[in-house]
């Protein structure tokens, strides 16, 4: 077993997971802490170090809200622990590797945490990589700094260093990513076989990934659960990346709610300090997030994506059945109609003749559509009709979750699933349950090894076969425990309203 690596900054030596054949090095450093005068800067080399680090436990969080306070069902599905240590010294990454000999030339899965740009952590509970390692993938868990800390944009920062104005978390994930290129070999890794993947705010990062021209010949494939969010209803768009001159409107407004004059004050100023600030401020003020600063993103993303004006890799995605429906917002039937002409035009009364047009959802408004699955699928039919040679694959996860609260198939909840990290959790899961972890993690495997999710169960028998997703095969697999599903998609309802997912202009542009 590779209990001891020699990296680039020095040597590692790791710990057996729980299965023994699996060996994993926690908070190994891959930059320099970012405070003082790092704060707000791109990622810096880390530093050498002598004789042999202990990878043995999780480096520090990220400096974010405390994490196990709340009573939303997160707090008790994973973020359990308020003593958790946190740290603006963050940036750290953690590998689990089932290699015997540095030769091996496995795959890799680089994954990125979710949490909104905002919370989250690659020590969370479902994201243990051990089953996915224990199937010949190397999984690498990357931290990165959030919020005020990773996203904040601000002319002094533009005047200081203009090759790195902003998106700061998402350099952050990068400089994760080519540390893997540079490093993953001495664990047994391919550095030419790397998926990156994520989810939530983790996928919305996976496209920003894909999205910057720098990135070219970093990873080979991408999986992005729950991540590209658009609204049919031409709402406006959780994780859209903001114009950098807006954010540094924003910056300068949140230096006046600092109480600093210049961005050498503010990198004085204690963590906790900037952090309850930034809570202040964003009582009136929206959340930073991903910049288009012509630098890192250079514009937005999904549409980059859908227009095949960025990197063109295989790409899987998908999302839950029950997370973030898209409503168009009326309080009867008249204003139903009112909102169907302003939205669709001359194709309002095809929109209104369909029935799922006046199904309610309580008083939020009609029309309920996975927003979700709608983007995922325009995405897929746009980058093939611009040119790309890869294929995507489309899943809907749509699993019976056990609890007394009844939750549905809650946003993030299929995490358990991919990583089968099942017995973690408190949910009363049964046989079923781990029957369809396990060949879930089995298609992101394949995937991971591929750019297939296809192959065979522990049993030596075929899966469900899961074909790629185009406007001519419009394919989709369904990951439920009663079966795994996979067919055509004939719902002429979802057609027509993910057509109203972008403008001709903003797909064919990028």
């Amino acid at each position: 077993m590779l209990r001891t690596v020699k990296t680039e900054n020095g040597i590692v030596e790791g710990l057996p997971s729980a299965n023994t054949r699996i060996t994993v090095f926690k908070g190994i450093p891959f930059a320099a802490p970012p405070v003082g005068e790092n704060r707000w800067r791109a990622p810096q080399p880390c530093p050498d170090w002598q004789g042999v680090y202990k990878a043995y436990r999780y480096a520090p969080i990220s400096v974010q809200d405390t994490p196990g306070l709340g009573t939303d069902v997160y707090c008790k599905e994973w973020h359990v622990d308020p003593e958790i240590p946190m740290d603006e010294d963050c940036l750290y990454l953690n590998v689990w590797t089932g290699a015997k000999s540095a030769d091996e030339k496995l795959p890799v899965l680089v994954w990125f945490f979710g949490g909104a740009l905002q919370w989250g952590y690659p020590s969370e509970m479902e994201f243990d990589g051990e089953q996915i390692a224990k199937r010949d993938v190397i999984v690498v868990s990357v931290n990165y700094r959030l919020n005020v800390f990773g996203f904040l944009a601000h002319p002094q920062i533009l005047e200081q260093q203009p090759e790195a104005p902003a998106n700061f978390g998402h350099l952050d994930q990068q400089a994760g990513l080519q540390w893997v290129k540079r490093n993953i070999a001495a664990f047994g890794g391919d550095p030419d076989r790397i998926t990156i993947a994520g989810q939530s705010a983790g996928g919305g990062s996976v496209l920003s990934q894909i999205a910057c021209p720098d990135n070219t010949g970093l990873f080979q494939q991408a999986v992005i659960m729950s991540g590209m969010i658009r609204s049919p209803y031409g709402k406006p768009e959780i994780g859209a990346p903001t114009e950098l001159e807006q954010a540094m409107r924003e910056g300068e407004r949140f230096f006046s709610c600092l109480g600093v004059e210049n961005l050498a004050q503010a990198r004085k100023m204690d963590a906790r300090t900037v952090l309850c600030k930034y809570n202040e401020f964003v009582q009136t003020h929206a959340r930073f997030g991903t910049v288009m600063d012509g630098r890192f993103g250079i514009g937005d993303p999904l549409a980059m994506i859908a227009s095949n004006t960025c990197m063109d890799v295989p790409i899987m995605a998908g999302n839950t059945r029950d997370e973030f429906p898209s409503i168009l917002e009326a309080k009867d039937e008249s204003e139903l109609r009112r909102q169907a002409q302003i939205l669709f035009g001359v194709d309002a009364e095809t929109f209104l003749a369909f029935p799922q047009a006046h199904d309610k959802l309580g008083e939020a408004g009609y029309a309920p559509v996975s927003g979700l699955e709608c983007s995922i699928k325009e995405v897929f039919e746009r980058r093939r009709k611009n040119g790309s040679k890869t294929d995507s694959y489309y899943y809907r996860f749509d699993a019976s979750i056990p609890g007394p609260d009844h939750p549905g198939t809650f946003h993030s909840v299929d995490l358990w699933f991919f990583f089968e990290t099942l017995m973690k959790c408190w949910r009363p899961f049964t046989g079923v349950h781990y029957d369809l972890a396990r060949q879930m993690c089995n298609y992101l495997t394949n995937f991971v090894k591929n750019g297939n999710p296809n192959g065979v169960d522990v049993d030596g028998k075929e899966m469900t076969q899961w074909e790629p997703y185009t406007e001519e095969r419009p394919y989709e697999i369904t990951f439920s425990t009663d079966k795994i599903v996979g067919k055509l998609d004939r719902n002429e309802y979802t057609h027509f309203l993910k057509g109203k997912i972008f403008t001709e202009k903003e797909a064919d542009e990028g």
